[in-house]
């Protein structure tokens, strides 16, 4: 029978691809580890490995998007209970909790300026991508995405000088949007074109299994560039080590927090899951730009927005397990 609160079956793997999904969880690890230890031993990489890491995205996020049907997606928009309760999470609860860990910053204001950037915009590219493998309302947060850079492109002004960071504003907000065109709508529309060539052609067919097959490879490296790239920027900035902590209580606080709102609003199990991904996930790839062009500081923001980066990838390969233990999902006759 089939379970109400599951989302959309994903395209059938099969062969090596199973086997890769099977084992996806240590492969990810993996990845880490050899991007920490590429970081370490080839510095000089860093710069060129940097470029690589929006391509690689683009196309793991593609990846992503040929997963959701379009018609799946229009639909989601109207699911104003999850909107809300995403918005709610990132920009209500969020904000209040950034502030009180913030007070355990030392007194660096680049430090403080990178730690609030960071945390104070939610994700809106691979958040879509960890949620699925978690059993999550992908198509849904995937749905919720502009509304979620949106948002945070006009609250981002007002939020970080409030809490005591920078004060930025128009063209400062500009790689936020480039962002946004590359990782988000072009892979969106790319995908959206050859679900409508798998509709109508084997061969399109043929391309979007093969698309989906790729899931883990790309995801692989994806994280091994995104380490092995920004692992040699800490060493110039040491002192941002002293923000790891202040990361580390953010991603352990925010799934419970947003567990919490997301029962509050009664939202089913997979939405559950996605609000869980979207509070504590962060909008660390994107931002980075952004930190780079404050006018003072601008290395150790980075740096702290790079040290973010690696503690949540490592926190999501663990929320891939965690998430459904928090969020069970539902058994015959048990209320919901």
């Amino acid at each position: 029978m089939h379970d109400p609160a599951a989302p959309p079956p994903l395209p059938r793997l099969t062969g090596a691809a199973e086997a890769l999904e099977r084992r996806q969880v240590p492969l990810f690890v993996g990845a880490i580890v050899v991007g920490a230890v590429v970081g370490l031993l080839a510095p000089a990489a860093g710069p060129g490995l940097s470029t690589a890491v929006n391509p690689v995205l683009g196309a793991l996020l593609f990846a992503t998007f040929l997963q959701v049907p379009a018609r799946e997606l229009a639909g989601s928009l109207r699911a104003g209970r999850f909107l809300g309760a995403v918005l709610v999470v990132n920009f209500v609860v969020v904000p209040p909790v950034v502030a009180g860990l913030a007070v355990f910053l030392p007194a660096d204001d680049a430090i403080r300026a990178g730690v609030l950037l960071v945390l104070l915009a939610p994700c809106v590219d691979y958040v879509v991508v960890f949620s699925r493998l978690a059993g999550a309302a992908a198509d849904r947060l995937l749905a919720a995405t502009p509304l979620l850079l949106i948002a945070q492109l006009l609250l981002l002004p007002v939020y970080l000088p409030l809490l005591g960071g920078p004060d930025i504003r128009g063209d400062a907000l500009g790689p936020l949007l480039e962002a946004f065109l590359a990782l988000i709508v072009v892979p969106l529309v790319l995908a959206w074109l050859v679900q409508a060539w798998a509709g109508r052609a084997r061969s399109g067919e043929i391309v979007a299994t093969g698309a989906t097959a790729l899931m883990v490879p790309l995801m692989v490296a994806t994280l091994l560039v995104v380490v092995a790239s920004q692992v040699p920027t800490l060493g110039g900035a040491p002192t941002v080590l002293l923000a790891v902590p202040v990361h580390v209580a953010f991603l352990v606080i925010m799934p419970f927090l947003g567990f919490g709102v997301a029962r509050l609003l009664r939202l089913d199990v997979p939405e559950q899951r996605a609000v869980v991904f979207s509070g504590a996930t962060r909008n660390s790839l994107v931002v980075l730009p952004l930190a780079l062009a404050l006018p003072a500081g601008a290395g150790t923001a980075a740096a702290v927005v790079v040290t973010q980066t690696l503690a949540e990838v490592l926190a999501m390969v663990a929320y891939v397990r965690l998430v459904p233990r928090l969020v069970p999902r539902l058994v015959p006759g048990q209320p919901r």
